[in-house]
């Protein structure tokens, strides 16, 4: 939870990004019974005093995810684009991208969005302000989903000005059941949405953590295109190319552990709080929490320092 450090003026303050599988029977079953187990860890984790700050969710489809909340203790929730969002295209008339929207029907597309973007944001710290948008383009059965974006603003205490927090959920690739080109296409797409939305939506010069399921494991050319042009730096990159720079609890395998995984968390300072990520880890890997979605929970502790 955040506190200030002791040998500064900085504020600790820890983010979870957890995709809990909260996907609906037939697709998914006994997620019930997992979502509210993982409201009783966090709950677990609070009396410990070990709980994120804040914890950004995706896939939070089920309505077992109110369990999920309640049990968490968490008193400031936000939700991300609800089923029934539409939001204007961010592109000109004249930049609209070449893409069919609907071009396999029977695999999920143009059926109309069966639920909500799944995506929440549970906080220690007063969230100031929300704001959404629902992403226009999608591949196969991703379409079935409203995906999208969120950001909120956080007031923390300590800081002369409050921190923002995006949570996003990026189209899936084998999952998605259509060809490669198509989910990448898409995928693309939704990343270009992101930009365009942080751009016009995030306050300037707000210090700024974004997390997510980016659905970039394994696939080079996608995290390439989501960061470029991207104000941000991704954590797990960050402290590889720094090393001892943070305590990195969480074991990787070859050159490039931010491809080592879907979820991601990425930073960027403001004009007067710089951001530091000084520890990484995983939850929910069976270590100390049971294993209870197909995704660990990725937690990062930052030092959020007023500049002087």
């Amino acid at each position: 939870m955040a506190a200030r450090a002791d040998d500064d003026a900085s504020v600790t303050f820890s983010v979870m990004t957890y995709n809990v599988a909260g996907l609906p029977w037939p697709v998914k079953k006994g997620r019930g019974k997992a979502l509210r187990q993982i409201g009783d860890e966090l709950a677990r984790m609070r009396a410990a005093g070990t709980e994120p700050d804040v914890v950004l969710i995706q896939e939070g489809f089920r309505k077992e995810i109110g369990e999920l909340i309640d049990r968490s203790g968490y008193p400031y929730v936000a939700r991300g684009p609800k089923r029934k969002q539409r939001d204007a295209s961010l592109w000109a008339k004249d930049e609209k991208p070449d893409y069919r929207r609907v071009a396999y029907r029977w695999k999920g597309e143009g059926l109309g969005k069966w639920g909500s973007s799944g995506l929440w944001v549970l906080s220690n710290h007063p969230i100031e302000n929300v704001t959404s948008h629902a992403y226009r383009y999608c591949a196969g059965l991703d379409c079935l989903a409203n995906k999208g974006v969120m950001l909120v603003s956080l007031n923390v205490p300590g800081l002369p000005t409050p921190v923002e927090v995006a949570d996003t959920h990026l189209n899936s690739k084998g999952a998605s059941r259509v060809p490669r080109s198509r989910n990448r296409m898409a995928h693309h797409l939704q990343a270009d949405e992101f930009k365009r939305f942080m751009a016009a939506d995030r306050t300037p010069g707000a210090p700024l953590i974004v997390g997510g399921d980016f659905n970039v494991m394994h696939a080079p050319d996608r995290f390439d295109y989501v960061m470029a042009d991207y104000p941000f730096e991704v954590v797990s990159r960050w402290c590889h190319n720094l090393p001892g720079a943070c305590d990195t609890q969480i074991s990787y395998d070859g050159d490039a552990p931010w491809l080592d995984t879907q979820d991601l968390i990425g930073f960027l300072d403001g004009d007067k709080v710089d951001v530091t990520p000084t520890r990484v880890e995983a939850t929910f890997d069976g270590a100390r929490e049971p294993v209870l979605s197909d995704h660990d929970g990725y937690h990062v502790t930052f030092q959020l320092t007023p500049k002087t």
